[in-house]
């Protein structure tokens, strides 16, 4: 009875003060990981296994990359996802709702599968079993988990039931009234399928489960529950039986697996909702961690926990990065962790140890919100500097994009606000975050020269200023939406997060750190400002969250997408950029290369879609749209 009185309590204190609701080893033998064999073709989101965006592949190198053209165009291709490529033939999302298959060297279409709603937009997985007779693409779509035939595009019956898995089911919540699908692909290893989740960001969310499908049967071979059933580890840092009603701390973005070792490497985000936590009192594991999961089982390996109670949205979400360093004259397999923090979290892959001390440090208190009780102390890592930066005063508005007018109407409202760091507790007047909640990574954001040490991290400089609504306010109205009285209560995020300009450049960076020392390499702005290059102003980063992706070669080169609609590319070693190759529209996610006939190929998707909305630039095409391939002249 005891539980119930404090599960009701708790709801009355969110509905009374308006808080009640507001965002593998592929078998195969041409698969192989590491740094000198990493995979020829493209054939898992973000590359291989491991995530590491890595290619061997050296024929376009620093002298000749200059002269790369376009080998050819496939007219509609859907921007965000990762295409794949696996025995000369390219999985691709275009026309809105359809994979296609294409000829790797040519283009040409081999076949459509067509229709897919809610197609998750950002990947899909392949595997192909030992004799390389069964191929499959695995995709979600509509919180279902579908399996293809690779050959021939056709649904595979005997998957699930009619080619079918409802990912709803087996959360401990009726499945009709939770979300679950992820935009993410997931991960394959070996015969298994680990999928996270993509939660909604309301009080209503399912947990955030990772598991693990069988890929031919489709049957679920094992769940790690995200926030435990009573009894589980972690129990003690959530209410009692909280997982009946809270959700989310969940996997929404990416994940890596070292295949040799067999260790699946999970990112999860915040327990839900994203910016009240007075339901769900306690440190609230495991959310916002990095946790090492054998792959084979789900078994927990070791975790870290990267944000206490976290009531700010400051998930971890890039792909871990699998990496061999020198470390205090030895040689580690580490693992880092780029998050919305802002810091690259680093620890010995098997162990869990950091590699540099992390420490807890006291951290803003005194919240106004009834039934909120906050982390006392926060993880900082004390090596390597952060590649986001840190606060957000006066100083650092914007002098190139706001007018007078505008500056002094947000330098009145910055100064009133609190802005204590970047866990300033969130009550009911403006507070500011810096990074706010769309800063520091993102999905798609990270890559690596595993056996260098080198990790490569985009992020975003956007500071977030929020308030929680009380009954009775008016809650600003949306795009195409009206205004609204809130009822129950409503967080809401104003300026900073729709407008990331309002920050002084770099908007945008692109960091190298080396590992080896815990150091940064090199940093700059990644792209440029197209407002500000009529004015001769380079250099900015681009101006908008749109998240580009990276690839890492073995010649020594970056190659980055950016919001500017181009890909740029950068010598590994000291970010010199060699040349930038303009495309027709905006580009979003992760490139792919592969190597087809002797031929290196960089394949890029960018759509012929101009952006609309507020601070959208539009540009005349200068380049090619579509799905692109990219190589040296013959």
């Amino acid at each position: 009875m005891r539980d119930l009185q404090d599960m009701s309590t708790r709801r009355r204190w969110a509905t009374a003060f308006g808080l009640a609701a507001a965002a593998a080893l592929v078998v195969g033998a041409s698969v192989r990981t590491g740094a000198d064999q990493a995979p020829r073709e493209w054939r898992d989101y973000a590359g291989g296994p491991d995530s590491s965006r890595f290619v061997a592949a050296t024929q376009i190198d620093k002298r000749n990359v200059g002269r790369l053209q376009v080998a050819w165009t496939y007219p509609s291709g859907d921007t965000d996802f990762n295409p794949l490529v696996a025995n000369g033939v390219v999985y691709a999302r275009a026309r809105g709702n359809a994979l296609v298959a294409l000829d790797a060297a040519t283009g040409r279409e081999l076949w459509v599968h067509d229709g897919i709603e809610a197609f998750a937009v950002r990947g899909a997985n392949y595997w192909e079993s030992a004799d390389g007779k069964d191929r499959r693409i695995l995709f979600t779509a509509l919180n279902i988990l579908h399996a293809i035939d690779a050959r021939t595009g056709k649904t595979i019956a005997s998957f699930g039931k009619d080619g079918r898995v409802d990912l709803r089911e087996g959360l401990d919540r009726d499945p009709e009234t939770v979300e679950q699908q992820s935009r993410l692909p997931g991960r394959v290893f070996e015969h298994l399928l680990i999928l996270g989740s993509a939660t909604n960001r309301e009080y209503t969310s399912a947990p955030g489960d990772i598991r693990a499908f069988d890929v031919r049967s489709g049957a679920l071979v094992w769940t790690f529950r995200t926030i435990p059933r009573t009894g589980d580890l972690g129990a003690d840092s959530w209410p009692v039986n909280a997982r009946a009603t809270v959700g989310g701390a969940n996997n929404w973005a990416e994940s890596s697996v070292d295949a040799a070792r067999g260790i699946v490497y999970v990112p999860t985000g915040s327990g839900k909702y994203n910016f009240y936590g007075g339901y769900r009192t306690g440190n609230n594991l495991f959310s916002d961690s990095l946790i090492a999961l054998d792959a084979r089982t789900g078994r927990r390996l070791w975790h870290f926990q990267t944000v206490h109670h976290d009531i700010w949205d400051l998930d971890n979400n890039s792909a871990p990065q699998l990496i061999t360093i020198t470390h205090n004259g030895r040689r580690v397999d580490a693992v880092a962790q780029a998050s919305k923090t802002g810091y690259l979290y680093v620890f010995d892959r098997v162990t869990g140890t950091p590699i540099w001390p992390i420490e807890e440090r006291p951290v803003p208190q005194g919240t106004t919100v009834p039934g909120e009780v906050l982390s006392p102390t926060q993880p900082f890592p004390t090596r390597p500097e952060p590649f986001s930066r840190q606060s957000f005063t006066v100083d650092d508005l914007n002098p190139h994009i706001l007018s007078a007018e505008e500056r002094e109407q947000f330098r009145q409202r910055i100064a009133k606000a609190r802005n204590e760091g970047p866990f300033t507790p969130i009550g009911f007047e403006d507070v500011i975050h810096m990074p706010g909640n769309q800063g520091g990574s993102n999905w798609g954001s990270t890559a690596s020269h595993p056996a260098e040490g080198r990790v490569y991290v985009i992020g975003f400089n956007v500071p977030t200023i929020i308030r929680l609504l009380k009954p009775g306010e008016t809650r600003p109205a949306r795009a195409g939406a009206k205004a609204e009285i809130v009822r129950e209560g409503y967080p809401v995020t104003e300026g900073f997060g729709l407008y990331p300009t309002i920050v002084k450049p770099p908007y945008t960076t692109l960091t190298a750190y080396d590992l080896n020392t815990g150091a940064i390499a090199w940093q700059k702005g990644l792209g440029d400002d197209l407002r500000l290059l009529p004015k001769g102003i380079t250099g900015t980063g681009s101006a908008s969250t749109v998240k580009g992706g990276l690839i890492v070669t073995g010649a020594g080169l970056v190659f980055a997408t950016a919001a500017d609609r181009k890909v740029h590319v950068y010598d590994s070693s000291n970010g010199t950029q060699l040349t930038e190759l303009p495309l027709g529209g905006p580009t979003s996610g992760s490139p792919s290369m592969y190597e087809q006939g002797g031929r290196q190929y960089l394949l890029v998707t960018a759509s012929a879609v101009q952006p609309t909305g507020p601070g959208a630039v539009t540009a005349p095409h200068k380049g090619p749209t579509g799905i692109v391939s990219y190589a040296l002249p013959r």
